[in-house]
C-alpha cells in the first residue's frame, strides 16, 4: 500500500479545498492556487481529479510536434539532491495541451490554470489559461539526481520531474526501436534475463527474477507518439540508432531527462523531441558499441557451429502464385507474409534482391563464425515445392565457397530414407562443412515414423571424423528444431503456463530426441553425442531439464551469454548438449551475439522501411534473429598421408 498522504498539514489543505472547490464549481474563474506537489497527492492518482487549479513553475520539456501535445511544469528550486524518504509528492506536472498550440518554451517560467485529470496513470493538467511570468523572480528546478526506483510508489513521487539518472544502466531491449523510437533500458550492467532462463516457473528464482525484472526496467523514449512504420511517417528519420547501439550497451546520460508514465510503462524522456535528423544534438544519450567481429577464441582442431538462419528460402515468394507480402515505405515487396497460404508455401524473401540481401549477410556471418561444421536451422525444405530436398542447401553452400574463394564447403546430402514431403515441414535442418579438415562418416540418419515432431522438424544425426585423424575420433551430431513457443490451438499441456505455448509438445520431442540419439549412437558404436539446434526452450523449462537430466551437458551456459532475445529478456533458445565422452573433447564455447542483440533495423526484412537505411548486406549483424553457437573441439589432426611420386622415365 502507498501511503495515502504526505503529511498531515497536506491532508487538511486537501480536504479544505475539495470542500471549497465543490462549493463553488470548478471554474477557471474560481480556481485555487496550488502547489504542483499538492495537486500530485501521494497516491497512484491526484486527489483534485476534475477540480480547477492554478499553479505556477518552470518549463522543463516542451513536445510541440510528435504527438504528445504538451510540456512538463516545475516547481521552481526543487530537485537536486532528492531523500526518497521524503519526498512523497512530485514536483512537476504533464500540461496536456492537445490541439491548440504550444506557446511555451523550456526554461519559462509560467502560471497554468486548468483542470485536473488522469490519463491512462499519467496526472494532468489541461489549460484554460497560460500566463508568462518573470524567470528572473524564482529559481529554475535542477535535475534530481536519483538512481531509478524500483517500486511504482518511488517512482509516483518522481512523476514528471526533471531527472538526472545515477548509478549504471544497460540497454535491454530493441524490439520496439524501428516502430516507436523507443529502447528499453535496465538499472545496472547486464540486460534483463528471461525468468525462465533463472528458474522453473513457480521457483525461486523465477519468482526473484520477475520482480527484479519490474523493478529494473524503464523505457527511454524519444519525446513523441510517432509511430514510425505507419506510411505517414516513414520519411522521417529514426531516432537513436544512427550508432550501432546493442542490447548490453552501456547507456550514458549526457543530458537530464523527464520521468513520464504512457503506454503502460515508465520512461525516461528527453526534454524535447529526438529524431534521426536531429539526435546528435539533441539525445540525452550515448551507448558504448559492443559489437565484436567474430566470435571468442574456443580453442580446440576442430570446430562445431549450430546457426538458426532465419528462413532462408532460395525460393522467392514472387516465384509462387498465392504468397502475399510485407511491403517498404515505397510499396515495394520484401518478405513473404502468408506462407500458409495455398499456393504460396514459402518463407523469406518476396524477391531475388532481397534473397540476395539476406544470403550475404548470413555467409558473412558463416564465414566469420569459423566452425568446420555447422547445423543449420530454418533452412528451406525444397522437397516441399518440388526439388531436390538439397536445393537450398546446395544454393548456399555455393555462395559461401564464392565467398571463400575455393570449393572447400560441402554439405551433407540427404540419405537414402527421408520422410515423405507430405509428413515434413516447409523448412529443414541440414549440415555443412569444410571438407579439407572433416569429414562424414556414413549416410545421416533422419527420424521417420510417428513421433511427437509432426509439428515440428524430425532431428537429423550424422558423423563427423578429422579427414586425416583417428578413426576413433568420429564424434556424432544430432541437428534439432523443436516446436515453437507460438502459435493457435494450444489444447492441454500444451496451454502456456509460463514456458511458452506447446511446451507439452517440445518435451516429449525432448524425450524422442534422447531416445533417438541412444539409438543413433549404439548402431554407430559412437558415444560421443552433441544435440545442437534451436530447442525454443529456456535453460529451466522442462525440455531442457529432460536433456541435462538425461546426463548431458548444456555448453551455452558457460558463456555467460544467450543466444535470444523477446519483450526485453535474454535467455538461449539454442543450444549444444555434449554426452559425458563428447564434454571431454570441448575446449571452449561461445555464443557469438551478433544477432539477438541487434536492432531488428539492421536485418534485410528492414530495407527501405524508413528514409534512413540501416542496411549493410556485406555485414554480419542481424543476418538473422538468433544467435550462432560455437565449441571447441580437442581433437587429433594428422597432415595427408604423403604420396610416393613414382618413377619418371
Amino acid at each position: 500500500m502507498r501511503p495515502p498522504i504526505r503529511t498531515a498539514t497536506l491532508a487538511v489543505t486537501i480536504l479544505a479545498t475539495v470542500a471549497y472547490l465543490s462549493a463553488v464549481g470548478a471554474s477557471a474563474a474560481t480556481a485555487t492556487t496550488m502547489s504542483i506537489a499538492d495537486i500530485q497527492g501521494v497516491g497512484p492518482a491526484s486527489p483534485l481529479v476534475g477540480s480547477s487549479i492554478t499553479t505556477r513553475g518552470f518549463v522543463t520539456a516542451a513536445y510541440p510536434t510528435g504527438g504528445l501535445a504538451g510540456f512538463y511544469l516545475q516547481t521552481a528550486g526543487t530537485g537536486g539532491v532528492v531523500d526518497p524518504a521524503t519526498h512523497l509528492a512530485s514536483d512537476a506536472i504533464f500540461v496536456f495541451t492537445g490541439s491548440n498550440p504550444i506557446t511555451v518554451t523550456n526554461r519559462d517560467y509560467v502560471e497554468v490554470t486548468g483542470k485536473v485529470s488522469e490519463y491512462n496513470g499519467l496526472t494532468e493538467l489541461s489549460p484554460g489559461g497560460i500566463t508568462h511570468l518573470d524567470a528572473s523572480a524564482a529559481t529554475p528546478p535542477a535535475p534530481a539526481l536519483v538512481v531509478y526506483p524500483g517500486t511504482d510508489a518511488g517512482r509516483e513521487s518522481l512523476e514528471g520531474m526533471l531527472l538526472q539518472p545515477q548509478g549504471d544502466y544497460t540497454v535491454t531491449g530493441l524490439s520496439s526501436a524501428a516502430q516507436y523510437g523507443e529502447i528499453e533500458l535496465a538499472t545496472g550492467r547486464s540486460p534483463l534475463l528471461a525468468p525462465t532462463s533463472v528458474g522453473a516457473v513457480g521457483s525461486p528464482q523465477y519468482a526473484a527474477t520477475v520482480a527484479g525484472n519490474r523493478a529494473s526496467a524503464v523505457w527511454l523514449d524519444d519525446g513523441a507518439s510517432t509511430n514510425y512504420s505507419a506510411a505517414a511517417n516513414t520519411s522521417n528519420p529514426l531516432p537513436y540508432l544512427s550508432a550501432p547501439v546493442r542490447i548490453g550497451s552501456a547507456v550514458t546520460f549526457t543530458k537530464p531527462v523527464v520521468l513520464d508514465y504512457r503506454n503502460s510503462h515508465w520512461r525516461f524522456q528527453p526534454t524535447a523531441e529526438v529524431t534521426g535528423a536531429n539526435e546528435r544534438a539533441a539525445s540525452p544519450v550515448s551507448f558504448t558499441n559492443t559489437r565484436t567481429a567474430h566470435p571468442a577464441d574456443v580453442g580446440g582442431t576442430i570446430k562445431l557451429g549450430t546457426f538458426n538462419v532465419l528462413n532462408f528460402f532460395p525460393t522467392t515468394g514472387d516465384s509462387r502464385t498465392g504468397c502475399t507480402f510485407y511491403n517498404d515505405r515505397a510499396g515495394n515487396p520484401v518478405t513473404v507474409n502468408n506462407s500458409d497460404a495455398p499456393g504460396c508455401g514459402v518463407r523469406g524473401a518476396a524477391t531475388q534482391a532481397h534473397f540476395e540481401q539476406q544470403q550475404s549477410k548470413i555467409v558473412t556471418a558463416i564465414l566469420a563464425l569459423g566452425a568446420n561444421v555447422i547445423s543449420l536451422e530454418e533452412i528451406e525444405n525444397s522437397a516441399k515445392l518440388g526439388m531436390n530436398r538439397d536445393h537450398a542447401l546446395g544454393v548456399l553452400v555455393d555462395a559461401i565457397n564464392a565467398a571463400d574463394g575455393g570449393t572447400d564447403w560441402k554439405y551433407v546430402a540427404s540419405p537414402s530414407a527421408v520422410p515423405s514431403p507430405a509428413d515434413e515441414d516447409v523448412i529443414r535442418t541440414g549440415y555443412i562443412y569444410r571438407s579439407s579438415v572433416v569429414k562424414p562418416i556414413g549416410e545421416s540418419v533422419i527420424l521417420i515414423g510417428p513421433s511427437p515432431f509432426d509439428d515440428a522438424r524430425e532431428p537429423d544425426a550424422q558423423a563427423f571424423a578429422p579427414l586425416y585423424g583417428d578413426p576413433d575420433e568420429t564424434f556424432l551430431v544430432v541437428s534439432n528444431h523443436f516446436k515453437s513457443k507460438t502459435g493457435t490451438g494450444a489444447t492441454g499441456d500444451n496451454v502456456d503456463t509460463g514456458q511458452g505455448a506447446y511446451n507439452g509438445d517440445r518435451t516429449r520431442e525432448a524425450q524422442a530426441l534422447l531416445d533417438f540419439a541412444a539409438g543413433v549412437s549404439t548402431t554407430m558404436h559412437q558415444d560421443k553425442v552433441f544435440l545442437v539446434g534451436d530447442f525454443n526452450a529456456l535453460n529451466e523449462e522442462d525440455p531442457v531439464v529432460a536433456i541435462r537430466r538425461a546426463g548431458y551437458t548444456d555448453l551455452g551456459t558457460s558463456t555467460g551469454k544467450a543466444s535470444y532475445s523477446f519483450d526485453g529478456e535474454a535467455g538461449s533458445l539454442d543450444h549444444i548438449f555434449a554426452s559425458p565422452s563428447a564434454a571431454a573433447l570441448v575446449t571452449a564455447t561461445d555464443i557469438w551475439n551478433v544477432n539477438s542483440v541487434e536492432a531488428p533495423a539492421h536485418q534485410y526484412s528492414y530495407v527501405n522501411a524508413n528514409v534512413t537505411n540501416f542496411l549493410n548486406p556485406k555485414d554480419p549483424y542481424r543476418s538473422s534473429d538468433h544467435d550462432p553457437l560455437l565449441v571447441g573441439l580437442n581433437l587429433t589432426l594428422n597432415s595427408p598421408p604423403t604420396v610416393p611420386t613414382g618413377d619418371t622415365k
